[in-house]
């Protein structure tokens, strides 16, 4: 069983890396301080499936590795 979820535990984590590398960079310097680098910044449909994507792996890494420390404790 605790290898099971040391299996999704590290799937989860190399996953989430190539999400992460995947991602557009958002990067706006000085303009980040006021409300200019929203003004004309709109997500696309698989932006918006790609973050969605990244947040269940992240989900599913942190929940593995809370049920490995609960598990490995006793």
């Amino acid at each position: 069983m605790i290898r099971f979820f040391y299996v999704i535990q590290m799937l989860s984590a190399i996953i989430t890396v190539f999400l992460v590398l995947l991602h557009s960079p958002k990067g706006d310097g000085l303009a980040s301080i006021g409300a200019a680098s929203q003004l004309f910044a709109s997500q696309k449909s698989t932006e918006k499936g790609l973050n969605k994507l990244t947040y269940f792996f992240v989900l599913t890494f942190i929940i593995s590795s809370f049920i490995l420390g609960y598990l490995l404790k006793q």
